[in-house]
């Protein structure tokens, strides 16, 4: 290889690696958060919305070993969310978050942040739980 074509490379590698960075973080936003369970409830803290910069991120997926499927939690307002079982109500997939909808790898269905159908083969929304907030907890009625 000559070096005109070895520096050109190795340049641009590292300038995709630099852009990458920031991506990956981007998606990193949608990890999952442990919540716990406390009698029939769900809690976790009303800072796991906060990012690093201090802004508050839209949703959270939240889980536990003792659920089978996560649950997408949405933030409109600092006493406005929304929780959604992230099962397919087709055929039982776990879903995918794509910012304000969730969609179903497995055929293609889309709900939107409140659980309801937008797309099929799903006909019937997403099982949704009553969500309260109290002392800086947000708990997540599993009942």
């Amino acid at each position: 290889m000559e070096r005109k074509t070895f520096i050109k490379t190795c340049g641009m590698a590292c300038m995709g690696g630099m852009l990458l960075g920031p991506l990956l973080e981007g998606c990193s936003s949608t990890k999952m958060i442990p919540g716990t369970i406390a009698g029939s409830d769900l809690v976790l803290p009303t800072t796991a919305f906060l990012t690093r910069s201090g802004k508050y991120r839209a949703y959270v997926v939240v889980g536990n070993e003792q659920l089978r499927f996560p649950i997408c939690l949405y933030r409109f307002s600092d006493d406005n969310y929304s929780a959604v079982l992230m099962r397919c109500t087709h055929q039982g997939a776990e879903l995918q978050v794509f910012g304000d909808r969730l969609q179903c790898p497995a055929h293609g269905s889309e709900f939107d942040d409140h659980g309801v159908v937008k797309t099929g083969p799903a006909i019937s929304n997403l099982r949704t739980f009553p969500v309260t907030i109290q002392n800086n907890q947000i708990n997540i009625s599993l009942k």
